[in-house]
């Protein structure tokens, strides 16, 4: 469904202020007939868990349902990967725009939706950055202004984002712009462990703990000491893992593999994940009380395609870094083109264009390089004469020729696995995280099971 007429009053970005609209959920029928709830954010949480903003009690309600967000397109209801899906009007959709008076089905309950005249007002930062971080738009501003606070507090904090969003270098500047800056930043990357070392990678083992454990080695926590732990793509922790992790953040305590002599901890944790954990907890694959002592501190982290005022700051800014000597500002053209695409592969993807423009040097290469005409995902690139283009230089031809093959190439393998991603990786013995990202790259659908 389109945006509605209301969007242009739904999210408004001032120069200091960020606005939105509140709205009204009223349960018109089912167990909690005859409540209301008025928003108070920006994100309205629906289901049967604790923490929503709409608790229900209905048992065929999931316990994360669907979400209602206030965007500057309109008010989004998101299903969550609920069990019997959400209806509007009587049709069950995953996400669409909502109208007032707009009729919501969960399971047995039903419930009416209308948007209100109030707005909530929160700051925006009068800078573009914080620590290395870069961004002029509302969405990264908005994100600034409460970064000071998060990172004078100890709380954990949940970063959530699409591949190359940028959660790792936020989760740097919030442990430099904090108290413990002193002390260790330890990155552990969950999805790139094996489940059978993640244990010994998170909290250490002891000499003869196990199989290869030629020496005592200290696990990331302890290497953190006084310092921070980056626990990176946490959704993809094997779920047997869980329970140990949960315990070491509410006890603070660990032990390594092999030992029963408990190791004290002092560390602030920042977890990060591109997916919605709240649909991993809906699935059975990510455990609801781990999300709960995560979630004390979510900041979302837009997606480049909804801050493009971004990129031109991006793309000077990566640019400077490139050149080496002559002008350190970029072309104006090249700014024009990057700014058209929508960057599945966010801000990383981004710094690699930049960079390939940068190492190009000819206008007319960074052109052919920057935006090749790719083929449809599944079509296999046939070369010949007819493929032959005298006016684009070897190197451009080359690139071209690479990224229509790699979207090919993807295309297929997705294909034969029946969309399942891991299946896929399995196949193609590639890391999961980066065919996901070649994925999101070429837009080809998916199903992370």
């Amino acid at each position: 469904m389109g945006a509605n007429p209301l969007a242009e009053t739904h999210l408004l970005a001032r120069s200091r202020v960020y606005s939105f609209r509140r709205f009204r959920i009223q349960v018109t029928d089912g167990p909690e007939r005859g409540t209301e709830k008025v928003s108070d954010a920006t994100e309205f949480g629906i289901g049967s868990a604790p923490g929503n903003q709409l608790q229900l009690t209905d048992p065929t309600v999931s316990r994360h349902h669907c979400l209602i967000t206030a965007s500057p397109q309109g008010f989004l209801l998101r299903d969550l990967g609920s069990k019997n899906g959400t209806t509007l009007a009587g049709f069950r959709v995953e996400s669409a725009y909502l109208h007032s008076g707009a009729v919501i089905g969960l399971g047995l309950t039903t419930l009416r939706f209308d948007p209100l005249e109030d707005e909530i007002r929160e700051p925006l930062s009068e800078d573009e950055r914080f620590g290395r971080a870069l961004g002029k738009s509302a969405g990264m501003r908005r994100i600034f202004a409460l970064l000071p606070r998060i990172a004078a507090s100890d709380s954990t904090v949940l970063l959530e984002g699409e591949t190359g969003s940028g959660k790792t270098l936020l989760a740097d500047a919030i442990h430099q712009a904090g108290p413990r800056a002193r002390n260790p930043f330890v990155v552990v990357d969950c999805g790139s462990i094996p489940p059978t070392l993640i244990e010994s990678e998170l909290f250490g083992h002891e000499k003869g703990a196990f199989t290869g454990a030629h020496a005592a080695r200290a696990g990331a926590f302890q290497a953190a000491q006084g310092g921070t732990v980056f626990l990176d793509e946490v959704a993809e922790m094997p779920l047997e893992m869980q329970p140990k992790l949960l315990r070491a953040l509410e006890d603070r305590v660990i032990k390594r593999i092999g030992s029963v002599d408990p190791i004290r901890l002092d560390v602030r944790v920042i977890a990060a994940t591109n997916r919605d954990l709240r649909q991993e907890v809906n699935r059975g694959s990510f455990r609801s009380d781990l999300f709960y002592r995560l979630n004390i501190v979510r900041l979302r982290i837009p997606p480049l395609r909804e801050r493009r005022e971004d990129i031109p700051l991006l793309v000077t800014h990566f640019y400077g870094q490139f050149v080496s000597d002559g002008d350190p500002n970029p072309p104006a053209e090249l700014i024009a083109s990057l700014s058209r695409q929508d960057w599945p592969g966010n801000v990383r993807e981004l710094r690699s264009a930049v960079e390939r423009s940068v190492l190009m040097g000819d206008p007319q290469l960074w052109r052919e390089i920057v935006d090749p005409p790719l083929a449809p995902a599944g079509a296999a690139p046939v070369p010949g004469a007819a493929d032959f283009d005298p006016t684009v230089s070897f190197r451009a031809a080359k690139e071209r020729a690479v990224a229509s093959w790699e979207r090919s190439y993807i295309g297929e393998l997705v294909r034969r696995s029946g969309g399942n991603l891991s299946q896929a990786a399995r196949m193609a013995h590639m890391d999961r995280n980066h065919l996901r990202e070649l994925v999101r790259r070429h837009g080809i659908p998916v199903r992370e099971e």
